[in-house]
């Protein structure tokens, strides 16, 4: 059975996280308590035209994300790190997910927290939670590809002409 471990940096000199992380984890985690709070305080948001739908969408989604997100960890192999680390002879993977998008771990967890915020079938829950997530990939993301385009330098910027960050053909 293969563990999915994160590993911190090889070389603490290569970190270029400026606190990407922290904020990350900050915003996921007040997505997902404001995901609860709004659903228990805002039941007139509830979603009422087929909850049922909802749920069993959320929990595909959920299942999805989590798939994608081990995928792309194991298709970059020795390249992921929690932290951003980046060093100049790091390839540019360009074969799995990664042919069609540029970050499809965090794609994976943002289709996660899309089941997550579906299965509470609460429009407020749902719409709190995602603009949390998507906030903290945002920066986390520029912040990876400041890095990468600084120490890759031209094979990463023709691959980001080539990809979308996200959403294959659409961002």
């Amino acid at each position: 059975m293969h563990r999915q471990m994160a590993k911190v940096a090889r070389n603490v000199d290569l970190i270029q996280d400026k606190g990407s992380l922290l904020v990350l984890l900050t915003l996921q985690w007040i997505g997902l308590a404001l995901n609860f709070l709004f659903a228990w305080l805002l039941p007139a948001a509830a979603i009422p035209w087929q909850p049922a739908s909802f749920y069993f969408a959320g929990e595909v989604a959920i299942l999805l994300g989590v798939a994608l997100r081990w995928i792309s960890i194991r298709v970059l192999g020795a390249s992921f790190t929690r932290d951003v680390a980046v060093s100049p002879d790091q390839p540019v993977v360009q074969h799995g997910p990664y042919r069609l998008i540029r970050h499809p771990a965090y794609t994976g967890t943002f289709l996660t927290m899309l089941g997550v915020g579906l299965v509470v079938t609460n429009w407020a829950s749902l719409t709190a939670l995602l603009l949390c997530v998507f906030l903290g990939h945002l920066y986390r993301v520029r912040i990876e590809e400041q890095a990468l385009v600084r120490t890759i330098g031209q094979p990463y910027v023709e691959y980001m002409r080539r990809t979308k960050r996200f959403i294959p053909w659409v961002f």
